[in-house]
């Protein structure tokens, strides 16, 4: 099958002295397993595809161990091959950058294999050669044909032709920001969970903080949430103290509703949950405080950046470091504004078949 589509393909391309990249261009629009047979059939034939890179790497990764393979050789002659396995420990990947390093390669491949390949990238990375981070759908293998050192050969053979597309992967100093906007994310998330937590316990006790407090986690709705924790009758005195101050004379005008609304079905249970998770909470907010410091250090060196992205209606300055964490500011990454939004998963791809579009599942959030 795969000759019949081959000898088709070079009896129409090759009066116009254009066969390698046709060629490239219609394997890379085949299917996956088709694309796949048709270039380890070329291989495997001996009508090897143009090669584009004289010295490169393809690297297998997986959390134990390394397989890694080397080819060199003219562009148009075969590669000689060299395969070694390598652990994953820090002297380990030493030896393997040093290899690298002596083999002269000039691109070096691998899978984003789960988080494997971060340590791996950060210990190999170097100005010598190019790596490049690549889809596993995109390079996986035959089906049968499945193993580590065949796996670091797929690779590397694929890079030797240019068939690899490079996952955008930022500087150190980007990577590290990111880490903290991601945690910082998450760090709110888990703030809000344990406020609607409180919530759903003060609703089981029937108290109705929230039907005359607007922000039950404000000054006075922390307050009144302290005595609750105590256990004390809370009296008027209690919720004119409370309310003194500028900003609250509204709540002030609300003490009869507001004290109403405290007299619940409050048991020693309900008190013991809100104070573990209103501790959890206070703990929360203040690792948030310590990751802003952070975070405001790290972005110093962004400042025009971060004014020009808050200029834009929609965006304030916590999101502008988010959008610089996770995209950097060199953006000769994305060619074109239509790369960038499609490496943000917010541009439609076509998956359509006899007529009907299939529905297209939501790029997945990347997890830290």
């Amino acid at each position: 099958m795969y000759r019949k589509q081959y000898e088709t393909l070079s009896y129409a391309t090759q009066s116009e002295n254009k066969l390698p990249n046709i060629q490239k261009a219609y394997i890379m629009n085949m299917s996956i397993l088709k694309r796949l047979g048709m270039f380890r059939y070329l291989i495997e034939s001996g009508e090897y595809m143009e090669a584009m890179v004289k010295r490169c790497a393809g690297l297998d990764v997986h959390q134990e161990t390394i397989v890694a393979c080397v080819l060199t050789g003219e562009l148009d002659k075969k590669p000689e091959s060299e395969i070694r396995t390598y652990g994953t420990y820090t002297k380990d990947l030493e030896e393997l950058h040093e290899w690298l390093l002596e083999k002269e390669v000039e691109q070096i491949a691998m899978e984003s294999t789960g988080i494997f390949w971060k340590c791996v990238w950060n210990i190999i990375e170097d100005e010598k050669y190019e790596i490049k981070l690549a889809n596993a759908k995109e390079i996986k293998n035959m089906p049968g044909r499945k193993t580590d050192v065949k796996d670091s050969q797929w690779i590397a053979e694929l890079l030797r032709c240019g068939l690899i597309k490079s996952s955008f992967v930022p500087n150190v100093e980007i990577r590290e920001l990111r880490d903290l906007t991601r945690y910082r994310r998450k760090i709110v998330q888990e703030a809000s969970a344990e406020k609607n937590r409180i919530h759903k316990i003060l609703q089981d006790a029937n108290i109705k903080m929230t039907t005359d407090i607007s922000d039950i986690f404000g000054d006075t709705g922390r307050k009144l949430l302290e005595k609750i924790i105590e256990g004390k009758e809370i009296s008027n005195e209690d919720l004119i103290e409370v309310t003194a101050g500028r900003g609250k004379a509204s709540l002030r005008e609300k003490i009869p509703q507001i004290k109403e609304g405290l007299k619940g079905t409050t048991r020693a249970h309900h008190r013991k949950m809100i104070k573990l998770i209103y501790e959890h909470l206070k703990y929360l907010e203040k690792e948030q405080e310590e990751i802003d410091k952070m975070i405001n250090e790290a972005c110093e060196k962004y400042k025009k950046e971060i004014n020009l992205l808050d200029s834009i209606p929609g965006i304030n300055e916590e999101s502008a470091k988010a959008i610089i964490a996770e995209i950097g500011i060199d953006m000769n990454q994305f060619p074109t504004v239509k790369h960038l939004t499609s490496w943000a998963g917010m541009s439609p791809g076509n998956n359509e078949s006899a007529g009907i579009k299939k529905k297209e599942k939501r790029q997945k959030e990347i997890e830290t």
